[in-house]
Order: structure tokens, then C-alpha cells, then sequence
């Protein structure tokens, strides 16, 4: 069997078994378990219950039993998916179209998985370094929840950690924070035939949303920047509003979501204390309404560390520059208990959590040679 058919016969049994964030992830970690318990490593799974009272796990692999210590490298991979539309028919199966694996999840990041276990799969037991480990976590998807119970349930040490994402092989040095925010305006409900007796809670949103776009395009010119990036600078972006029970009735309440990312050198928090200045603005011009910015995520991003072994020897294999990262992964946190971190994988985020999602099989091919470079004593 070739290398390049084992990868895609493991991806197409890895995407067969639907992990989206609702749903447990054990069919997936008992299937790696199996592959892996074949080829002589260890492994161990850590369960827990999630808030919805679905069963799930992290799991730790390593090719032998070794005393507690700082893995050499760490490989990670997320094992939920986003929820996929009724429409794709064909999501939890890979098709092959054009030098292309299509299917939910291929590129992310069940590609990356599947590259790791046919590497591991291609070499003898004994060949593979001791300091190596897999790392596998549920919830990545919904605020990176199994990493987090990970860390705390643990002491691990990383000396080189490898965040799977997909970033067409480009080496991810630096990622942008994550903050999200709701406003909340309350008006009061009248009848729309008499307007004047109602305060619309739409009408003040809308005029909120376009002062908090003005601010930040105005602000483009003066910000920080990070050539790392693309764009090089925090992005703000309005996804979710909601409001109105009726069109007949002035709304009497709406909501709207905020979200930004921004640059590891900005202060995370100077969005959302733009966002409390803009609404102290709309309650001083609108006394009859009741503005509120409630916090809802807050998280750190990451900047590169000094230029690591493995950072070096991936630059030499793949002959990629290093980047930055705008998208959120599980690298904040291991950041904090990693000396290096590498955030790479097959395929192109701007694929994922779409019925378009896919990976190039020419990465998948490269990605496993690469894996078996690290993976060699």
C-alpha cells in the first residue's frame, strides 16, 4: 500500500465518523486507539461530561512507557468538527475531485490526524523518538473546552508543539486574541401607528453599529500593525443582530454581537473599552433607552517565541517563511506551558466550515514525509 493511499484511506474513516461539537467524540478516539494500540504505542484517554451531559475525552499517546517528563514534541489535533449543512449530502464521506479530498472536516483538521497516524504507520516501533507525543481534544470548536480541561487535569511540559490548523504548510508563529461581546439596547414597544408613544431599540443599534464602524475604520491608519498577519492589523466585524417581535410593533429590545481579533502587541481589552465609550455616547443621546456591553470571551493571543529546533528544521524541510495566524486555535493556550509553538497542517482555512471544505493530497504527501523526518530517533 502506498503512503499517499494509506493517508487518504485514513482520512476517509476518520471524516466517516461524525464529531461535530454537540455529539461525543469517543467513536473517534476509540478508532485511534485501536490504530494506534496496532503499532505499539500507549494510550490513554481522559473522559469527562461536558455542560450538556454528553460523554467525552481527551487522549495522550506515546510510542513507550516513559517516566514524567517535558515531551520532546507534541502533536495536537482538535477532534470536533462544526456542524455541517443538511445540503451536503456527501459530508461524512471523501470525495476526490481535482487533486483535492473533499469532506467535513478534511482540512480541519482530520487531514493533519490522518497524515500523523500513516506516518506513524509507514515506520518500525522502534525507530520513532521516545519524547514524542499525540495529543487529541474534544471541544476546540466551541472555545477550546477539552484543552482547557487538559491543562488543568494535568502538569505537561512541551518543549516543541505542533498546533494543527490548516495553513497551507505555512509555519503559524503568532496568532491574534479573541474577544466577543453582546450589546443589549431596550427601548420600549408601541403600536408602529403611533411611533411617538415607543423608543425603537433597532433604530439606536443601527446608529450604534454604524459609530462603532467609523471608529474602527478611522482608527486603520494609526493602528498597531503586524506584517506577520493578514490584514496586518486587529479586525472588528458585527455578525449577529437580533431585535423586533412583529412589523407592526416598535422593537422594544435588540442585541447585537461584536467580535474582534487582534494583534499580539494590542491591549485585547481596547475594543471592548472603545465599545463602553460608544455606548456611554448612545445612552447620554438616547436617555429613554437602556444600553448595556456585557463581556463575553476574552482570549490572549500569541507571539512567536525565540526561533525553536523544530521551527528551524521545518523551514529547512518545507521551505516556507513563517506567519502569523488570524483565525483562533488551541496555541494560546499551549503557549503557556510550551517553549515552542508551530501552529501548521494541509489545506486552507478559508475552505473550512463550508460544504467547500477540502485538502490537497500533494500536502496531505508532503505533510506525512514531513511528519516522518520529525517522528525519526
Amino acid at each position: 500500500m502506498s503512503d499517499a493511499f494509506s493517508v487518504a484511506e485514513i482520512l476517509r474513516d476518520l471524516v466517516a465518523i461524525p464529531t461535530p461539537s454537540s455529539i461525543s467524540n469517543l467513536p473517534l478516539l476509540h478508532w485511534v486507539q485501536a490504530f494506534l494500540e496496532q503499532c505499539g504505542w500507549y494510550v490513554e484517554l481522559l473522559a469527562y461530561v461536558d455542560e450538556n451531559g454528553i460523554d467525552k475525552a481527551n487522549l495522550m499517546a506515546r510510542p513507550s512507557l516513559i517516566a514524567d517528563g517535558p515531551i520532546d514534541i507534541a502533536f495536537i489535533c482538535h477532534t470536533d468538527t462544526v456542524p455541517y449543512a443538511r445540503e451536503w449530502s456527501q459530508a461524512l464521506s471523501i470525495e476526490e475531485r481535482e487533486g483535492h479530498l473533499h469532506g467535513c472536516g478534511a482540512c480541519d483538521v482530520k487531514g493533519a490526524l490522518a497524515c500523523f497516524l500513516a506516518a506513524v504507520l509507514s515506520m518500525d516501533a522502534n525507530t520513532i523518538t521516545p519524547g514524542v507525543a499525540l495529543i487529541l481534544t474534544a471541544d476546540e470548536e466551541i472555545g477550546c473546552k477539552g484543552m482547557e480541561r487538559l491543562l488543568a487535569a494535568t502538569r505537561l511540559r512541551i518543549r516543541s508543539a505542533l498546533v494543527s490548523e490548516p495553513t497551507s504548510l505555512r509555519l503559524g508563529v503568532a496568532g491574534k486574541g479573541y474577544g466577543l461581546a453582546r450589546i443589549v439596547v431596550e427601548g420600549r414597544e408601541a403600536h408602529s401607528a403611533f411611533p411617538q408613544q415607543g423608543v425603537s431599540a433597532i433604530s439606536i443599534a443601527a446608529r450604534l453599529i454604524a459609530k462603532i464602524e467609523d471608529r474602527f475604520a478611522q482608527r486603520d491608519a494609526e493602528a498597531l500593525t503586524d506584517h506577520l498577519f493578514d490584514p496586518p492589523r486587529t479586525t472588528v466585524n458585527i455578525g449577529v443582530i437580533e431585535g423586533g417581535t412583529a412589523k407592526n410593533i416598535i422593537p422594544g429590545r435588540c442585541t447585537f454581537l461584536v467580535e474582534w481579533r487582534a494583534i499580539p502587541g494590542e491591549d485585547p481589552m481596547m475594543v471592548l473599552s472603545a465599545l463602553e465609550a460608544l455606548a456611554s455616547e448612545a445612552r447620554a443621546e438616547h436617555a429613554q433607552a437602556r444600553i448595556l456591553v456585557e463581556p463575553m470571551r476574552s482570549e490572549q493571543g500569541f507571539s512567536p517565541t525565540n526561533e525553536g529546533p523544530i521551527q528551524m528544521q521545518l523551514a529547512s524541510l518545507l521551505q516556507t517563511a513563517p506567519v502569523g495566524i488570524s483565525f483562533g486555535s488551541e496555541a494560546s493556550r499551549i503557549a503557556r506551558i510550551a517553549d515552542e509553538v508551530i501552529v501548521i497542517g494541509p489545506g486552507d482555512m478559508r475552505t473550512a466550515h463550508s460544504d467547500r471544505e477540502r485538502v490537497p493530497i500533494a500536502e496531505l504527501e508532503q505533510w506525512t514525509d514531513t511528519l516522518r523526518s520529525l517522528l525519526y530517533a
